[in-house]
């Protein structure tokens, strides 16, 4: 097996550094931090709102964001995730690295792989929002402003990525 050629990557300090001058921008100009969680339960609601008008506005937690007079867009969040996406496509045709790949395919196939994204995906936006935020929510949002819950999360989870990386290691090869 070949390797891999080596990729342009942005140095991760300039990085850190931008991303900490974006998050203090959108303190001083929206009030609020980063984080993506609640976009995508809004593009939710907005869906399931589109199938199903009378019973997402009689229900208590979905009826606050769709209903007369207010829409699932009504949230700057939505735009700062659709910004996010399209930042990040024109930085990967950027630096080259623009493709369409499901990567290395594992033992149980490109199949089950793509299912098992997704549903690990839809559980980990479910969870997100009964813990009321992502982990980028968590750890820029609540770390910056040094909520104690954020920064045990973000020791948490160096810890269990610490302790998990030895068993799928191999997989990394």
């Amino acid at each position: 097996m070949t390797p891999a050629p080596a990729e342009r990557y942005w140095n991760p300090y300039v990085a850190g550094v931008a991303l900490g001058l974006v998050l203090t921008g959108t303190y001083l100009v929206m009030g609020f931090g980063l984080g993506g969680s609640g976009a995508a339960n809004r593009v939710a609601i907005g869906a399931a709102h589109l199938v199903a008008p009378a019973a997402t506005e009689a229900n208590a937690y979905f009826g606050q964001f769709v209903g007369p007079g207010k829409h699932v867009l009504d949230d700057w969040l939505v735009f700062e995730v659709l910004g996010m996406f399209l930042g990040g496509a024109l930085s990967a045709y950027a630096a080259g690295r623009m493709r369409w790949e499901l990567g290395a395919a594992s033992l149980i196939g490109a199949g089950p792989r793509v299912a098992a994204a997704l549903g690990g995906g839809v559980l980990m936006g479910v969870a997100a929002r009964i813990a009321r935020g992502c982990t980028s929510g968590q750890a820029l949002t609540g770390g910056s402003v040094l909520s104690v819950g954020s920064w045990v999360f973000m020791v948490a989870v160096f810890a269990g990525g610490y302790l998990v990386a030895p068993l799928v290691r191999r997989q990394w090869r």
